[in-house]
């Protein structure tokens, strides 16, 4: 690739970065007018930094400029060559010292060192006004340096300075090595500042994004829990239902009660998941899942013993009871289906068997995220518990949680008996 084109294709991209500076100026323009007519507080002030922050402090060379224009300067093509090198490097290594990747580059390096020697070399060699390059070099350097190694270079580029500065003007090295000093550490303070604002941000904006995809799995599972298990128990009750129609009146009209029963609770739970506040009752869902069972000709065999639980506990595990018998009603072919629910000082067990055919493969396979029993294993994982699924040690398929207990505040009144027998 010739110089030309390398050239113009370095001119491109900085006039598409003054571009992109100039919109995003307009942008924050728009907005602080925004933020003075409503009285809110910025959140951004201002338009990232990039090289064309540090581009106007070449200014501090328009002295050399002078002398070397008005014929003041010995050697002037030597000079001229030296100010356009020395130009040229700081505009490189400004407008890389803003991209970590090419801040941390050989060629910025090399580029910053080249520039450490042309500006020792011209101040050396003229002396007056040629030594301001030394603040220069130190903005560039802090704008590159980061990390420990930034204070011992930024010491030796003042001494450095100060040194030069004595052999060519005598007490003057102390402005210039200061100077270098400061606008050095200045620079890489500020810039350390600005990179530690934006990875704040940065970092709240991921915060804030991750909540959301939070609670939209939340909404998610206990939209699918519920609508799976209601529209289940709606559809078992209205085939009932219709069976019934010919030969029972009454027992059909007993399902359709049942089933406008099941829809009111629904909604009223839909109503509660979209708030965030549904805690589901292990004992409810006992008592639904004993009424599903029994409308599809299911034998359901209820027990619990142990002590109580809390509200948590109890919500995890009825969101399991109502996904396992959602899935014994649906797909077990099962006469039998034995729920146990058993406590103990630590730790809480509720196993769902049945005496069916299985659940099919694809409700229980890994994998599919937010829906299921994978969902409820997510669940249980995130409260310290487990969640086993699988075909049962004889025939059938059982389902098991285990959680730890949830210890609830003392009930008034009489002790709960040790052992509750539901049926």
């Amino acid at each position: 690739m010739s110089w030309r084109s390398t050239t113009q294709r370095r001119l491109c991209h900085w006039r598409e970065a003054a571009a992109r500076q100039r919109a995003e100026r307009q942008r924050f323009r728009t907005r602080q007018r925004e933020w003075r007519r409503t009285g809110r507080t910025p959140e951004n002030f201002g338009p990232a930094p990039s090289g064309f922050t540090l581009v106007p402090w070449l200014l501090m060379g328009l002295g050399s400029f002078s002398n070397l224009f008005q014929g003041e300067t010995p050697n002037p093509v030597v000079a001229g060559l030296g100010l356009f090198t020395f130009n040229s490097l700081y505009i490189y290594v400004v407008f890389r010292a803003f991209v970590k990747e090419k801040r941390e580059a050989v060629r910025t390096r090399v580029a910053l060192a080249l520039m450490g020697l042309v500006t020792c070399g011209l101040a050396a060699g003229y002396g007056g006004s040629w030594l301001y390059f030394f603040p220069l070099l130190g903005l560039a350097v802090g704008a590159v340096m980061r990390g420990p190694l930034l204070g011992r270079v930024g010491i030796g580029l003042a001494a450095g300075a100060g040194v030069v500065t004595a052999y060519r003007s005598g007490w003057d090295a102390i402005n210039v090595g200061y100077s270098t000093l400061l606008s050095t550490m200045v620079t890489a303070a500020l810039l350390s500042l600005t990179d530690a604002v934006r990875e704040l941000r940065t970092a709240r904006e991921e915060l804030a994004r991750r909540a959301v995809e939070k609670e939209r799995l939340r909404f998610s599972r206990d939209l699918h829990d519920l609508l799976g298990h209601t529209l289940s128990v709606i559809v078992v009750k209205s085939e009932a239902a219709r069976r019934l129609a010919g030969r029972d009146l009454d027992a059909a009209l007993g399902q359709v009660a049942d089933i406008e029963s099941v829809g009111r609770q629904a909604l009223t739970e839909i109503r509660e998941a979209v708030t965030g506040y549904r805690e589901g009752s292990l004992v409810t869902e006992l008592e639904r899942a004993r009424s599903a069972l029994g409308a599809v000709g299911v034998e359901p065999v209820l027990h619990r013993s142990g002590p109580p639980l809390g509200p948590q506990t109890e919500a995890l595990l009825a969101w399991v009871v109502r996904e396992a018998v959602t899935n014994v009603v649906r797909h077990s072919g099962a006469t039998r289906c034995e729920i146990t629910v058993s406590g103990a000082p630590e730790r809480v067990r509720l196993t769902v068997a049945d005496n069916g055919t299985g659940t099919p493969e694809a409700e229980t396979r890994e994998g599919i995220g937010g829906t299921g029993l994978t969902g409820l294993k997510e669940r249980l994982t995130a409260a310290g518990g487990s969640l086993t699924a699988g075909p049962g040690p004889r025939h059938g398929f059982t389902v098991t949680a285990e959680l730890p207990v949830d210890t609830p505040e003392p009930p008034e009144g009489p002790a709960p008996q040790p052992t509750e027998q539901l049926a």
